[in-house]
């Protein structure tokens, strides 16, 4: 089954970075693409980001475009969401998930405990 452990969040000023990090546990990340997700309180969970397996294709969503840069480290089984210029918006707790040739989409069932981010001043 593919799990994920999602790590790296924290309160952060606005303008602010962090960088989170999502490792696979017991299957082989480099098969599958991966997407981060977040869920902001009161709010549906959205998709945030994408990477093809391969890591050489990526995708954003617009409110991210220009701030966060998604990686991946097939060898580490992880891949990363670089977020700078953090906004209060930015505050949800990110999830990770993954699928085989195409990103991952809602609905989803196998999410992680994710990881919060506060951007708060």
């Amino acid at each position: 089954q593919v799990q994920f452990v999602e790590s790296g969040g924290g309160l952060v000023q606005p303008g602010g970075s962090l960088r989170l990090s999502c490792a696979g546990s017991g299957f082989v990340l480099k098969y599958y693409n991966v997407g981060w997700f977040r869920q902001a309180a009161g709010k549906e969970r959205e998709g945030v980001s994408c990477i093809g397996d391969s890591g050489l294709s990526t995708n954003y969503a617009d409110s991210v475009k220009g701030r966060f840069t998604i990686s991946r480290d097939n060898a580490k089984n992880t891949v990363y969401l670089q977020m700078n210029s953090l906004k209060p918006e930015d505050t949800a707790v990110y999830y990770c998930a993954a699928a085989i040739n195409h990103c991952p989409k809602l609905p989803y069932d196998s999410w992680g405990q994710g990881t919060q981010v506060t951007v708060s001043s």
